[in-house]
């Protein structure tokens, strides 16, 4: 085989794979890659669910009526009926 031979696409592909199905420190670096790459995947899919969630809940929340004099939850949560004056 020419110098030239190996230029050729199918046979890099050729020996890129039998590099990587003989040689521990590739199939290493192809697992952790493997790894790494799936571990940003979950991490990223989880980003984007609660990202979404959140959307999801704030146009839920914005869109369903409150009842006259009704607050938000966070100043119902804040005045509580046994911290008020003794009158």
């Amino acid at each position: 085989m020419a110098l030239d031979d190996y230029a050729e696409p199918e046979i890099a592909v050729a020996v890129a794979a039998t590099a990587a199905v003989f040689s521990p420190r590739v199939r290493h670096v192809l697992r952790r890659g493997a790894v790494y790459g799936l571990a940003g995947l979950m991490i990223a899919g989880d980003a984007v669910s609660s990202f979404a969630h959140g959307v999801a809940q704030g146009v839920q929340d914005a869109a369903s009526p409150k009842p006259d004099g009704a607050t938000s939850p966070a100043e119902t949560a804040s005045s509580s009926p046994a911290g008020g004056s003794a009158e």
